[in-house]
């Protein structure tokens, strides 16, 4: 298995998701603290000058013309170092005061751009742009107060820069996490992949270490060694399935050949081959054909086949009628058989898989415990559920053994010289299973106690 790139997994992709989300959104945070605080500036900056023309229009209506023009020369010398500059025209556009060239004189707001007062100051910038405002006074000379923005404009670079600075850093940040991040997880993700390659080659043992980064992902690892638990436990059964049908079907198939090589014999031989000889040798294929019939019906059970025909069943009811139909049968085992049975217990689950897990129940009672023992058949309501119960007075099952007769083909050694071939309580496990039921065995003190509780 090819190793995966860093720069191709989803991790590092994440990341650059990630810096680029952080990158637009530092970019439009500093674009819009950019225009707050330019907005913010210009109106100061224009309440000032407005503020500026108001006083000296006053001045100039208090005091005379000519002390307007000493207050504009003395302002142009001090104000905050050349913030503010100043215009002052008659009404026939002769330059009466101010730095402002002459030729700028209008009335209104606008931006201007004028040479610098001292050239060797601003940090050597020749011109200095100016936010003005211009009024015309009561003889019709034009008075002009101007802002310098040179600071605005150093602001407005300076958070451009910024802007620049921090989202370049947080992106770089960001895909630095992300190499880290991406590594991480990928030298976490080999350890699985490996893991998985070792299950591929065969090493079923062999389950997925946690990849540790979240729980969603530990998550991940738990269920999918529950998976490989039980695929385990399936290969683990097919192999025993495998081994017991070879075990288990070598004697009918050899007592099946030894038939048909006597019949064989028998065709060239002195004594022909008798209807009995063919009948038996029909009995040992049909006894062979119907273990492998059951056999393929607890697979498909185990599979989950027949689940869509499950519907409200009256057990009551099936429960009476194999009771009823099992009554001449124990009499002729010389076995007496019982019920116990409540009406108008119903479940959900199919009638003709139900009936055959009881009657299976039953058939085991009366093959493997003596004559004279004695049967019961119940069905009862309880708080876990309906439960349907078959025990017996016979000989019982040993507590270590009540599990494993359960499995294909498993027979205890005091069972082995009766009929069947150990898939009756397979079987009724299968159909246990398939309806959520419980299936308990117990000492019935003496005898065998088989329970099944189901859902109601």
């Amino acid at each position: 298995m090819r190793k995966p790139s860093l720069l191709r997994s989803g991790a590092f992709r994440f990341a650059i998701l990630i810096a680029a989300i952080f990158a637009i959104g530092t970019t439009l945070l500093f674009v819009q603290a950019e225009r707050s605080v330019n907005r913010y500036a210009t109106e100061v900056a224009s309440d000032s000058v407005a503020a500026e023309v108001a006083l000296l229009r006053n001045e100039d209506r208090a005091a005379g013309r000519i002390r307007l023009i000493q207050s504009i020369a003395l302002r142009e010398k001090t104000v905050r170092e050349h913030l503010m500059r100043y215009l002052l025209v008659d009404g026939r556009g002769h330059w009466l005061a101010g730095s402002i060239p002459r030729t700028e004189a209008r009335v209104g707001s606008y931006d201007l751009v004028v040479p610098s007062v001292e050239p060797g100051d601003e940090d050597g910038a020749a011109t200095v742009s100016l936010l003005t405002l211009g009024v015309r006074l009561g003889d019709g000379a034009i008075l002009v107060v101007g802002s310098d923005t040179s600071d605005l404009s150093d602001l407005r670079h300076a958070l451009r820069l910024l802007t620049l600075e921090f989202g370049t850093g947080i992106s770089l940040l960001a895909l630095i996490g992300g190499l880290l991040v991406g590594t991480v997880f990928l030298l976490r993700l080999d350890r699985v992949n490996r893991a998985v390659e070792r299950i591929m080659q065969g090493s079923m043992s062999e389950r997925l270490p946690a990849i540790g980064m979240s729980p969603e992902f530990d998550g991940l690892s738990t269920n999918l060694n529950l998976m490989l638990d039980r695929i385990e436990g399936l290969m683990v059964g097919l192999r025993q399935v495998s081994t017991d049908i070879a075990h288990d079907l070598r004697t009918p198939l050899t007592r099946l050949r030894q038939r048909l090589e006597d019949m064989k014999a028998g065709l060239s031989g002195a004594e022909p081959v008798t209807e009995e000889q063919v009948e038996a040798a029909i009995a040992q294929t049909d006894s062979i054909l119907a273990i492998f019939r059951a056999l393929l019906r607890i697979s498909s059970l185990e599979a989950g086949v027949g689940k869509h025909r499950f519907a409200e069943v009256d057990l009551s009811e099936i429960l009476d009628r194999v009771f009823r139909a099992y009554l001449p049968v124990a009499e002729d085992t010389h076995h007496t058989l019982s019920a116990d049975i409540a009406s108008g217990v119903s479940v959900h689950g199919d009638a003709e898989l139900l009936t055959q897990a009881i009657t299976n129940l039953i058939e085991n009672a009366l093959v493997h415990t003596p004559p004279g023992s004695h049967i019961c058949l119940s069905v009862s309501r309880a708080k876990s559920g309906v439960v349907v119960a078959v025990a017996d007075n016979g000989p019982g099952i040993p507590a270590a053994e009540s599990d494993k007769v359960l499995q294909r083909f498993y027979r205890l050694d005091d069972s082995r010289h009766t009929q069947g071939a150990g898939l009756g309580l397979a079987l009724v496990s299968a159909i246990a299973t398939l309806h959520g039921a419980k299936l308990l065995l117990s000492d019935n003190c003496p005898g065998l106690r088989v329970e099944m509780t189901l859902g109601c």
